[in-house]
């Protein structure tokens, strides 16, 4: 061990050197004597700070690895180094690093917690001793003690129960030997500095302020200490320090009667010297520590008047209630501040005494006035400032939209409280808003829409429908609704007005089926340029989407307007669309999705007859045949790679459009009923070109898998010759993400049509498994982590697809097939069953093999002479097996679920040839995996006696012991 190749650590600037020095360090680490050379380093005092941080770190490995074990001679001497550095650093002129005297304070309490006090009882004396030297020895003593706050008491890090009952014994140990000369310690700290040194007077009262919580407290809520906080209010560098300190005094755990006398006497202080109420022009960062400690007040009190009322002392209950009361006024001084920290610090406030008004069935006028103003507050605070940026949000606006949503909390609370204050505030200032919207601040005319999309969360509809019904609510909503159509305020010139228009009328789209004179208005409203043409895009992306909403809701109501709709719609259906202007296309792909959608819908639902209709469809879906027939032609004769995924992708968008188009219909009858399957089955032969593409076969061959889920759906069996088809280039050029996707689809199929397609599935199994077999058995570069993603999703894919096939009753689509094919599909299943180290697939292979039991299970039932003795050689052997595979987990939910299903499969078997099973078991196969005689007989007798609840219980607990 060489002191100088320690101090060359921060010599070296060379990456090799510093590998080399670093790598030395590492064997300090882990040598018997490397910790006392860094000492050694460190008291000799000439390392820099890179070199002390290291010999930190050794010395902490040192701790946290021997030192409990280690002798007392050594456990002395790391004691010593400890000391010897504070006061080498004390006398030297060399001021230290923060970094290095945060790590110093650390070490300090990783020793404190090992060694206090058995090994180390004058812990605290020694260092008090240090003190008389000087400020920069007063600096490390407090953060030793924050040091050993964070090791001991901070609640934010979370300790093992060993850890918490080790603390536990430390606090006590400290509260009976030391807390008072420490306390003690603290008042000279501020007595002696508190001019000289603020920093050091503000670490010293934040050390006050956390051991404040769990140390007795009349040793700080007393005249002196809290006399010297209350006098550093009035202390610019010092105030907002000693601000955080009294919010750690008043959230002392305590009596309540005490509770709220020490707030109730602070309070008047803080009066009487003026710092309550705050001055107007006071610095917004101790008015935001001056509301958190009102906070604290507030919250503090409700807690003791909390449990006065618990325990029915109703005369303190009251005189707390007052005091609470008392702060309303103040909380809502700062609740009202334009600053939102300082608003939001006395949220929790607002929020507890709105609980308590719950609590209390009759309020009185002064608390109702109280929930009056707090709304007016609340509302005022939802308005948007007029420095937000609507168009560049940043993080102020982002800060501001977190905010809201805390805000709205207090909203739908005071909702839930009051519902008929609330209705009639929010009808009053929505009414008198809407009638004069063209003279006030477009924030205002926001604002009142807003609260009235509000409401409708904040007091939900008991019959889902805020319009039907008698009363004053109901006519209210219904008043506010025709105000704002009849405004005309969606014509507002500011872009977010007319947006909160649209989610509005989206929110309540129920109204319109009650008053559908007023459909005509908002249906113009999204059809023109105050809606899907509108000049911001962020109101036209998002009004697709709401024009969707508002179509699906009101389809029964459109019929009259279906021509006007769809003639509106018309350039903005087109593909590539472009404005007379020439400007860039009106919507993103995106939005058209939506709209594609709603034209469906328009259509179907209209007065025509189903010849009409089907024109109708034609024509809507002829820009994405169009758009498909064009874009294949030039993809075919492309031979640049990026022109040929632009290619792709266009063709893509153009089939999702038409997919999306069907949405319109639900089933094969919608389809049908509407005499639009021709279109439909046009597009798909078109469609299916694409199969056949010589490039970008991934991207094209999603976008036909997508056509065909949904045809699957709407066209039913007219979509069936058009499936081998598919099949046949779909599972050309495969890989395992495109066999994973394909699967799904004939998984739809399967639970669709059932037996029908049979005869096909029959021909097509083994090309589709063989796929799966090779894509599966393909190598792949371990340190590929998606590839291997890919596999083990396809497995599943494949072990869900034969679940599938038996959950349909087609087992027999395998069992037809060739022996040896049949053979290797039982194995695959057998062998996932047992060596899969995915739970789920464990537990679909173990279904399986039961419904395969519970068909063929007997030996007349047996699809081939070989599948009986298949049971006993391979699946029987697989419900023991995995269990005692060292990778089943009896802790995880899923590997639980798994072993279930495997007693379901093994109580499976039993029912279908009971005698041959257990004389299999008891005799032959048990015996031979070493289980002792008496393990034996428990198997058999619970598989004999047990239901089917008790047998997973005994099946569980048989393979723990095993295991154990």
């Amino acid at each position: 061990m060489d002191p100088l190749q320690i101090q060359s650590i921060g010599v070296y600037t060379d990456p090799h050197q510093q590998a080399q020095v670093l790598g030395y360090f590492e064997q300090l680490k882990q040598s018997p004597d490397g910790w006392k050379l860094c000492g050694e380093t460190l008291n000799k005092g000439a390392a820099d700070e890179n070199v002390s941080f290291f010999c930190f770190q050794v010395l902490e490995h040192f701790i946290m690895t021997r030192f409990k074990s280690s002798t007392a001679e050594d456990q002395q001497h790391l004691r010593q180094i400890l000391m010897n550095w504070l006061q080498l650093k004390i006398t030297s002129g060399h001021p230290e690093k923060t970094f290095i005297k945060n790590k110093a304070a650390q070490l300090f309490s990783l020793v404190f917690v090992c060694d206090f006090p058995a090994g180390w009882p004058t812990f605290f004396s020694d260092l008090l001793h240090t003190l008389q030297m000087g400020s920069k020895v007063v600096d490390m003593y407090l953060r030793i003690l924050l040091a050993i706050d964070s090791e001991v008491v901070d609640r934010e890090i979370v300790h093992t129960p060993e850890e918490a009952q080790r603390n536990t014994l430390l606090k006590d140990e400290m509260r009976a030997r030391c807390v008072t000369e420490l306390v003690e310690s603290w008042y000279q700290i501020l007595e002696t500095y508190e001019r000289s040194h603020p920093e050091l007077t503000c670490d010293c009262i934040e050390v006050i302020g956390l051991y404040v919580s769990w140390i007795d407290i009349g040793l700080i809520a007393n005249d002196r200490f809290v006399g010297k906080l209350l006098n550093y209010l009035g202390i610019d560098v010092l105030r907002e320090s000693a601000c955080d300190c009294l919010h750690d005094i008043i959230n002392k755990g305590m009596d309540p009667i005490m509770k709220t006398e020490l707030i109730e006497s602070l309070m008047k202080v803080l009066e009487d010297i003026r710092v309550i109420p705050p001055k107007e022009d006071e610095d917004v960062d101790f008015l935001a520590k001056l509301a958190r400690l009102i906070n604290g007040m507030g919250c503090n009190l409700i807690i003791s008047w909390q449990k006065e009322t618990k325990i029915k002392d109703h005369v303190n209950a009251a005189r707390t209630l007052a005091a609470t009361e008392s702060k309303i006024p103040l909380m809502f001084h700062f609740l009202n501040h334009e600053d939102d920290d300082i608003s939001l610090a006395v949220a929790d406030f607002a929020k507890d005494y709105i609980s308590v008004l719950k609590q209390i069935i009759h309020t009185n006028d002064a608390q109702k006035q109280f929930l009056k103003q707090m709304l007016y507050i609340i509302l005022k605070k939802f308005e948007f400032d007029e420095s937000y940026n609507f168009d560049s949000q940043g993080e102020d606006e982002a800060m501001f939209q977190d905010y809201r949503k805390q805000i709205k909390v207090l909203f739908d609370n005071l909702a839930q409280l009051d519902q008929q204050l609330v209705f009639a505030t929010v009808h009053q200032y929505v009414t008198s808003t809407l009638s004069c919207w063209k003279t006030v601040n477009f924030t205002e005319v926001e604002l009142c829409i807003r609260i009235l999309y509000m409401i409708g969360e904040a007091i939900p509809a008991s019959s889902g429908n805020h319009f039907i019904g008698e009363g004053q609510r109901v006519d209210a909503m219904k008043s506010m609704m025709e105000k704002l159509i009849i405004s005309e305020v969606v014509g507002h010139p500011h872009w977010i007005v007319s947006l909160q228009f649209m989610e509005t009328v989206a929110r309540y789209e129920k109204f319109f089926l009650l008053q559908q004179e007023h459909i005509p208005k908002v249906l113009m409203a999204f059809l023109d340029d105050r809606g899907l043409r509108h000049k911001h895009p962020t109101v036209r992306s998002r009004c697709s989407y709401l024009f969707l909403r508002f179509v699906k809701t009101l389809r029964m109501n459109l019929k009259p307007y279906t021509e006007v709709i769809l003639e509106h719609l018309q350039d903005l259906l087109q593909i590539e669309s472009t404005e007379a202007n020439g400007n860039q296309m009106i919507l993103t792909n995106d939005d058209k999705l939506f709209i594609y959608e709603a034209a469906g819908i328009v259509i179907i639902m209209s007065n025509m007859k189903p010849e009409d209709k089907l024109l109708l469809m034609k024509r809507l879906l002829a820009p994405t045949i169009e758009k498909f027939t064009l874009t294949f032609e030039k993809l075919c004769q492309e031979e640049d790679v990026e022109t040929q995924e632009s290619y792709a992708e266009t063709i893509s968008y153009a089939i999702s459009l038409a997919s999306r188009s069907s949405k319109a219909f639900h089933t094969q009858a919608t389809m049908k009923q509407h005499g639009c399957e021709a279109c439909y089955t046009e597009a798909l032969e078109i469609f299916l070109q694409a199969l056949n593409t010589p490039h970008q076969h991934q991207i094209l061959h999603a976008a036909v898998r997508q056509y065909l889920h949904r045809m699957i759906v709407c066209l039913g069996e007219t979509v069936l010759p058009y499936i081998p088809i598919a099949v046949e280039h779909l599972l050309k050029q495969c890989e395992a993400r495109d066999i994973q996707e394909f699967i799904p689809l004939v998984n739809q199929l399967i639970s669709k049509f059932k037996r029908i397609i049979a005869p096909f599935l029959l021909e097509v199994l083994m090309p589709i498994l063989t796929t799966i077999f090779n894509v599966l058995a393909q190598p792949a570069d371990q340190m590929d982590m998606q590839a291997r993603r890919d596999k083990q999703s396809l497995q599943k894919s494949y072990f869900n697809f034969l679940q599938v096939l038996v959950i349909n009753d087609l087992a027999e689509v395998m069992s037809t097939q060739e022996q040896q094919n049949f053979q290797q599909i039982l194995l695959t299943i057998v062998e996932g069953a047992t060596e899969s180290q995915d739970p789920v697939a464990q537990k679909t292979c173990f279904n399986i093999l039961k419904r395969l039991n519970d068909v063929w299970g007997s030996k007349s039932n047996s699809p081939m002479p070989f599948f009986h003795s298949f049971l006993y050689e391979y699946v029987i052997p697989s419900v023991f097996r995995a269990p005692l595979n060292p990778s089943f987990n009896f802790n995880d939910a899923q590997t639980i679920l798994t072993l279930n299903e495997a007693a379901h499969l093994l109580l499976s078997l039993k029912d279908s040839e009971e005698q041959t099973l257990l004389l299999f078991l008891e005799a032959k196969f048990l015996p031979a995996h070493n289980l002792p005689r008496s393990k034996v007989l428990e198997c058999i007798n619970a598989l004999k006696t047990m239901d089917s609840k008790q047998f997973k219980t005994f099946f569980k607990t048989f393979f723990q012991e095993l295991r154990s």
